[in-house]
């Protein structure tokens, strides 16, 4: 799985696992795993499917409408590339938060789905409900938060809601924060999961 990994300058601080966008790289979270805390750790992965061109972590049959049966491939696939990734670089398999948007923001939430210790919280910036119908695990002790926007044409509050509502139900702790924008990731975002992230006690 084609990734990049930086050690953190702190090693009890969390490695950052960034997910990118449909269209995006390894690369394009960096900025944003910086100012939620320069001394984390980073691990950074680019999605092993394309859709005309474009990386993506999994396939889609259509706008909004997710291939589940790739979607389970590939997320069993980074579950266990986590495991490996944790054994190679010598970090804290137990202490990895997830960044992801769009598309990123979905794997990592189907990964709290599916698994009850893959991630001890996550950004999720834009996500969806991966799949309906499901029983999550017991989510006590995670804490994840949600940036989404009101006017959101991929993801429209309902969904943010239902997404909320699931996660609730499994007992993580989740925070909801609300741009009146689009489904673009904004500066003011960024700085909300920044102060999420240090209430939660993550870089104790």
């Amino acid at each position: 799985m084609k990734h990049i990994f930086y050690s953190g300058k702190d090693p009890s601080r969390p490695v950052f696992l960034l997910l990118h966008g449909t269209g995006g790289s390894e690369y394009e979270l960096l900025p944003i795993a910086k100012q939620l805390d320069e001394q984390a750790g980073i691990l950074s992965v680019r999605g092993q499917e394309e859709e005309n061109g474009m990386s993506r972590f999994f396939k889609r049959v259509s706008e909004g409408i997710f291939d589940e049966e790739n979607l389970l491939f590939r997320t069993e696939e980074l579950y266990t590339f986590l495991d490996e990734a944790s054994r190679k670089y010598q970090f804290d398999r137990t202490n990895i938060i997830a960044v992801g948007y769009s598309n990123g923001a979905n794997i990592a939430g189907n990964l709290f789905f599916h698994y009850q210790n893959a991630l001890k919280g996550a950004v999720l910036f834009h996500p969806m409900v991966p799949r309906r119908n499901v029983e999550l695990p017991d989510l006590k002790g995670k804490n994840i938060f949600i940036g989404a926007g009101a006017n959101d044409p991929l993801c429209p509050p309902e969904e943010t809601l239902e997404l909320h509502t699931l996660f609730d139900q499994a007992n993580a702790t989740v925070t909801l924060h609300w741009e009146h924008h689009g489904h673009q990731l904004t500066a003011t975002e960024v700085e909300a999961a920044h102060e999420w992230y240090v209430l939660s006690d993550f870089p104790s």
